[in-house]
């Protein structure tokens, strides 16, 4: 990722944490009108709990990334990321307009920021990374079908997308972080009782978690 990004104080990730409890908040009301089958606007407990956490996401990302112009980017990351692992978990479904939301809008907002910046080796690694996460996906999900789903394997598009933007490495450990979040997950509903060895278990949150702590821990 590039450096040329000025560097952000305190109240500026305010500012933009609080955006992130606004834009959360919009979020579920634009995904509740467009696909009405997920059950309408949820409780107001999960919704006071994604907008906190988008809200909280907001501020870690502009206090990391600062005001570089690949900041809306993963802004987009974090809003999609969390109502995406929302409904994962409740519906234990990625629906696909979401998916290619990210994707698409990711890829049209890192675009923007390597024109501005005259920087498009990190374009085309974001690019190799959306296709060989994505490949990668499909040949698990080929292999193992009860392992991986088909939403898993599309939802590695848009998370190789941001992953490869920041490195070849942030790629690599990304990626097999979000193995290591969705075995322990498992492990732990199992010893909770919430889960069995044969329960379906979201998968896209642990990927969406391991994608947006390599963004905040890696540099």
């Amino acid at each position: 990722m590039s450096s040329a990004g000025i560097a952000a104080g305190p109240l500026f990730a305010v500012v933009i944490g609080l955006l992130g409890i606004l834009l959360s908040l919009l979020a579920e009301h634009l995904i509740t009108r467009a696909l009405p089958r997920l059950g309408g606007i949820p409780g107001g407990r999960t919704r006071i709990t994604t907008a906190a956490l988008t809200g909280m996401l907001f501020g870690a990302l502009a206090l990391r990334l600062g005001m570089e112009w690949t900041l809306p980017a993963y802004l987009l990351l974090a809003v999609l990321g969390v109502q995406l692992a929302r409904i994962d978990v409740a519906h234990h479904l990625l629906p696909n307009p979401l998916v290619l939301t990210l994707l698409a809008a990711g890829l049209v907002l890192l675009f923007l920021g390597s024109f501005a910046t005259a920087e498009w080796a990190e374009l085309l690694r974001a690019a190799a990374g959306a296709a060989i996460l994505f490949v990668i996906f499909l040949i698990l999900a080929l292999i193992s079908p009860n392992g991986i789903g088909m939403g898993d394997v599309k939802l590695a598009a848009p998370v190789g997308l941001y992953l490869g933007h920041l490195g070849w490495s942030q790629l690599f450990y990304g990626g097999a972080l979000g193995f290591v979040l969705g075995g322990i997950l498992s492990v732990v509903l199992i010893r909770l009782k919430r889960a069995n060895m044969g329960s379906e278990i979201a998968f896209g949150p642990s990927m969406l978690a391991a994608a947006l702590g390599t963004v905040l821990l890696t540099s």
